[in-house]
């Protein structure tokens, strides 16, 4: 078990000099210094202009490992614009990697602003951290650019180049302070820096089921039941009385016994 700890330290290692190879410059805005989970190597911001924040240290910041929390809870911002400025001299395909985290509004359209390069290439525009993720959820940002032959090119716009990167973060019209969590400068292509995993959906609660069971059949009883007829009662025919059949037989034997007689006379 030991040497199978010692071989993920050295596999963790390798991967984590093989990311730093792609990482120009890394800095944990408004916080101290730190090693991500992926061996990015944040240095403690040297910003003196805006205003660093650790509000955000008292949320629990979601998509992220625990670890890693702080390079979300921790940030700069400015009541209307701050810069950063880094040498960057090589000629070269760069991602301008920048890490967001909205920890004070609960809702969009507040937190508004925009991000420009070297004052002329407009990257971020009305950039709405809670419409991306909502609160507490971390959000990363990736700006492919080049720099060649002392130009400046992102999208399909070029730009004079001096050999240092202008990263300004601009605030809009009435709405709030613009600020930024991290902002790395990664030299290569976006498909090779390590995403975030996707944004949890949210927990639906499920109705109960109602199983349906089926119904036992009728168990046969002894209990007599006064059953009701569909009409009138018949009356029986041969329930009535007999005696009104006697009386014509008793006259016709009376009628024949005097002609009996006289024919036994003669």
């Amino acid at each position: 078990m030991r040497y199978l700890h010692v071989l993920f330290f050295i596999i963790h290692q390798c991967y984590s000099a093989g990311i730093m190879d792609n990482v120009i410059f890394a800095v944990n805005c408004g916080g101290d210094a730190h090693i991500d989970a992926n061996g990015v190597r944040y240095r403690k911001d040297f910003l003196k202009s805006g205003i660093a924040s650790d509000y955000g240290r008292s949320l629990s910041i979601s998509r992220v490992p625990v670890e890693d929390m702080i390079i979300y809870q921790t940030e700069r911002y400015d009541l209307q614009q701050f810069s950063y400025e880094i040498e960057l001299a090589d000629d070269g395909d760069y991602v301008l990697w920048m890490k967001f985290a909205e920890v004070w509004f609960n809702g969009a359209n507040m937190k508004v602003f925009q991000i420009v390069l070297n004052d002329e290439h407009v990257i971020l525009e009305e950039f709405d951290i809670f419409s991306k993720a909502g609160r507490a959820t971390a959000h990363d940002e990736y700006i492919p650019f080049q720099i060649k032959n002392g130009r400046l090119v992102v999208k399909t716009r070029s730009s004079s180049y001096s050999g240092t990167l202008k990263v300004t973060f601009q605030k809009l019209d009435h709405r709030d302070n613009p600020k930024v969590n991290a902002l790395i400068i990664w030299k290569g292509s976006v498909d090779q820096i390590p995403k975030l995993p996707a944004i949890p959906e949210p927990e639906q609660v499920e109705e109960p089921v109602r199983e349906e069971y089926d119904e036992p059949p009728a168990k046969a009883t002894k209990v007599q039941r006064n059953l009701k007829t569909s009409g009138p009662k018949v009356v029986d025919p041969y329930a009535e009385d007999q005696s009104s059949y006697l009386v014509p037989f008793l006259a016709a034997v009376v009628a024949v016994i005097p002609v009996i007689f006289c024919l036994c006379r003669l």
